[in-house]
This record gives structure tokens, C-alpha cells and sequence, in this order.
């Protein structure tokens, strides 16, 4: 599965510290590829570095050392300006709780990442267009609290596709949704990849996610313990 295809990431030797009395080493030395248009689940139990990492990928957070490369650009030595440009332009995020705003419809929610941008073009239609992808053009004039936490998931996901990014981070994004609804989500994800090569890193701690992904990395105590198939790399 893509492993001819470009590789979109390359984290090296990510290390990460917290400060403090006793310091906590959350992520010791991570090195791992993805390639464009891969779906890979990142695993471990609470505590293994999971999150953590995704937060350092995807640019929220810095590392202490390594080396960071998304779609080709060394990532780490952009000036604060530019990576909070670089991730509106190329990455998307999901987060475990929606992080919708209550005020705005459903419709104003998905722009929002294309008018931070300033970007051209007819933004009301492009999200319409991410809307359609996600299966609910019919929900545009509603608020967040009229839908359900999977409805609220997948406008979340909409909106993370708004600005066409290369990389597609998921924090958890199944863990507040009943079980229908997660694999509602799942599937979608594997639609995106599938129909438009949509590279996704997704950090979940649930065992049944592995089937819809190509490679799982197991993190273990900030090391990655193994690299397997997931469901969709067998």
C-alpha cells in the first residue's frame, strides 16, 4: 500500500521533555515515516507518548530535539509567523471534543479555516463542497447543539478539510461518539483516503480503529515498540 509514494512525513529522533522537578520524558527518540495518501493509526496505552506526539507533528507543540519534515519543508526552523501559516495552509486537525462554535451554523463553522487563510474563491461553496464529502450538505444552516456528537464529529472533520491539507491529524476523534457514530467516522476517514488520497495520522486507543488502517505504531513508554498492518495494509 503507497509505499512507492512519496513520503509526506519524516519525524526524526523527536524527543520531548517537560520541565519540572523530576522532568518527564514523554516522547524519547521517535523516527518513523509516512507516505502520501497513508491512513496510520498511532497506539499505545494512556501515557505511551501518543498524543503528545500528534502534538508535535502537527506543529501545536515544539519538540525538544529532532527533526521534523512535512511535505518536504523542515518544519522546525519556520519562524513562529510561518508555522502558524504552514498549518493553515497544509494541515488539518480533529480533536477528540468537536471544538465547534456553538454561536455559528454548521455552514460558518467549515469556513472558518479559509477566512483565517484570506483565501480567494467562493468560500461559501467550497464548504458546501467539504459538507457534501462529509454527508450532511443538508445540515448547513444548523447550529452545533442541533446535531448529534457524530454529526458534530464529521462538521469538525469538514472543516479540517477546508483549506485541501496534506496531512489530516485526528486526536481521539471517536472517543466522546457511541459506537455507530465512531464507525461512521472511521469510514469516512478510509472514503477520504481512499477517494482522495487524504493522508491521516490518528492517535486512538481503541483496538477495533486498526482495521481500517494501513500501519499502526505502537508507542510504548515514548519509544515505538513495533511498526504493524493495520486492516487496510494486509
Amino acid at each position: 500500500m503507497g509505499m512507492n509514494k512519496r513520503k509526506i512525513v519524516h519525524a526524526v529522533d523527536i524527543k520531548k521533555t517537560y520541565p519540572g522537578d523530576v522532568p518527564t520524558h514523554a516522547l524519547n527518540g521517535v523516527s518513523f515515516e509516512v507516505a502520501e495518501g497513508e491512513f496510520v493509526a498511532v497506539m499505545g496505552r494512556s501515557g505511551s507518548g501518543k498524543s503528545t506526539l500528534l502534538h508535535q507533528l502537527s506543529l501545536i507543540d515544539t519538540p525538544t530535539a529532532g527533526r521534523i519534515v512535512l511535505d518536504d519543508i523542515d518544519v522546525l526552523r519556520l519562524s513562529k509567523r510561518q508555522k502558524a501559516r504552514f498549518r493553515l495552509e497544509r494541515l488539518g486537525y480533529v480533536f477528540q471534543e468537536f471544538a465547534l462554535i456553538v454561536e455559528m451554523t454548521v455552514l460558518q463553522n467549515v469556513t472558518l479555516p479559509a477566512i483565517a487563510l484570506g483565501s480567494g474563491g467562493d468560500i461559501r461553496a467550497q464548504a458546501i463542497d467539504r459538507l457534501h464529502r462529509v454527508g450532511l450538505k443538508d445540515r448547513i444552516d444548523h447550529y452545533p447543539s442541533a446535531l448529534s456528537g457524530g454529526e458534530q464529529q464529521r462538521v469538525a472533520i469538514a472543516r479540517a478539510l477546508m483549506n485541501q491539507p496534506k496531512i489530516l491529524f485526528a486526536d481521539e476523534p471517536t472517543a466522546n461518539l457511541d459506537s455507530v457514530s465512531a464507525a461512521t467516522v472511521l469510514e469516512l476517514f478510509l472514503e477520504l483516503k481512499t477517494k482522495f488520497d487524504q493522508t491521516i495520522i490518528m492517535v486512538t486507543h481503541e483496538q477495533e480503529d486498526q482495521k481500517y488502517v494501513d500501519r499502526v505504531i505502537w508507542l510504548k513508554d515514548g519509544h515505538i515498540e513495533k511498526i504493524e498492518l493495520g486492516g487496510q495494509g494486509q
